[in-house]
């Protein structure tokens, strides 16, 4: 079996989703490095220390470490601090190797994470595998660019790595479409789900365990409080909902993110008052696993209207408890959401286009039919299997040279 690192340096996997820099790839690093210690393999997580009170080492399970290692002052940072401490981190990280031994393969989350293993990868000799969740170019493109110097850092990262891993093919066809990458090393590895968790259940039930009201319309939304996940338009079809004369909630599930989170939460609230909808919304905490999965049992639909997203995490998880998705049709979210079989994908913006797909994915799910399909659609995504797919690429590249730059 492998000795695999993992280098996720701008968050952790052990942070709590939905709040800060935490959201999906938290839990992807640790969702997919517990399936691969479970299988056997040795895997060391490295993040930046963000709080002072944390262990150097964190033994999360047999064979799964997490590592907190001291890269500038240890609290939160912006993502311009962020890119300062990158060589402390690999520093540190190397120093690591240097007394511990080195791995057989570099896993790296993010192209903060991809500088360091970019760098690391010529200096150990060891090949490199990159996810990198979101891309300056896509994001360019669909909502707004940070730097163009992200840009190319990235695509010099694209062309230095032994295997990209993408999370669906619409994913895998960006990557060649605005990197012109190789896609003999574009290696396509769904997410999976914790089906333990995120499973069907009674949503009366789940409503009374929340103490929502268990006769009106709920909807959901998922995520950190940031323009890029578009949470001011579930706020919006829920107004709309609402002025039709509609029944409706709505949940937001989630804490700010970013250097605009703060606003993004003020304008809000505003706007919830303004429109005189207080008593219809919710402001959620983010949620732990087992939490979360109730508020997706208790709802009736769970809207995504992110403006970019490269898999889509919560369709799926949400799908996984039989509750109907509306999300954007954009990145992986196109083949997360089959239209008319568990929920509808909006290509428009328009609130009113919005109101209209959650009354028709709830009249075609009256009889829970569209549920089911859900359940049935999220059962092929898990963990395990996307931990075998990222075995057998381990096995490969270690017995294969490395991939020059």
């Amino acid at each position: 079996m492998a000795r695999l690192a993992v280098l996720s340096y701008h968050t952790s996997p052990l942070a709590q989703p939905g709040t800060g820099d935490g959201g999906g790839m938290n839990v992807y690093v640790r969702e997919l490095a517990s399936a691969m210690a479970r299988q056997g393999h040795d895997v060391d997580v490295f993040t930046r220390r963000d709080a002072l009170e944390l262990a150097p080492t964190q033994r999360v399970e047999p064979g799964f470490r997490v590592h907190h290692v001291d890269a500038g002052p240890p609290r939160a940072l912006d993502r311009h601090e962020l890119a300062d401490h990158v060589k402390e981190f690999t520093d540190q990280v190397a120093l690591y190797f240097a007394h511990h031994g080195v791995p057989d393969a570099l896993h790296a989350n993010y192209w903060l994470s991809g500088l360091a293993g970019h760098r690391l990868k010529h200096e150990l000799h060891v090949p490199l595998i990159m996810t990198f969740h979101t891309l300056e170019r896509v994001k360019a493109d669909h909502f707004e660019g940070e730097s163009e110097d992200r840009a190319h850092q990235e695509a010099a990262i694209f062309a230095c790595a032994d295997a990209v891993l993408a999370s669906c093919e619409v994913e895998a066809a960006q990557f060649v479409e605005y990197y012109n990458a190789d896609r003999a090393r574009v290696h396509v590895v769904p997410l999976g789900v914790q089906h333990a968790f995120f499973a069907p259940g009674e949503q009366r039930a789940a409503r009374q365990a929340l103490g929502r009201a268990e006769d009106d319309t709920m909807l959901l939304f998922v995520g950190r409080l940031q323009s890029l996940k578009g949470v001011d338009l579930a706020l919006e079809t829920l107004i709309t909902l609402r002025g039709r004369g509609r029944r409706a909630s709505l949940a937001i599930v989630g804490g700010p993110s970013g250097p605009e989170g703060a606003r993004t939460l003020a304008r809000l609230h505003e706007r919830t008052r303004e429109a005189g909808v207080i008593a219809d919304v919710s402001f959620v905490a983010p949620q732990s696993h087992q939490l979360l999965s109730t508020w997706m049992r208790a709802a009736d639909v769970t809207l995504v209207p992110s403006r970019s997203e490269s898999f889509g995490l919560v369709a799926l998880e949400s799908s996984a408890c039989g509750t109907p998705v509306v999300a954007s049709a954009v990145g992986g979210l196109l083949t997360l959401v089959d239209p008319g079989v568990n929920g509808q994908l909006i290509a428009q913006r328009d609130p009113d286009v919005w109101a209209d797909a959650v009354d028709e994915v709830l009249a075609a799910n009256f009889d829970s039919s569209m549920s089911n399909s859900a359940v049935i659609l999220a059962q092929r995504y898990t963990w395990r299997s996307a931990a075998q797919s990222l075995d057998t690429l381990v096995q490969r590249l270690v017995a294969a040279g490395l991939v020059r730059c």
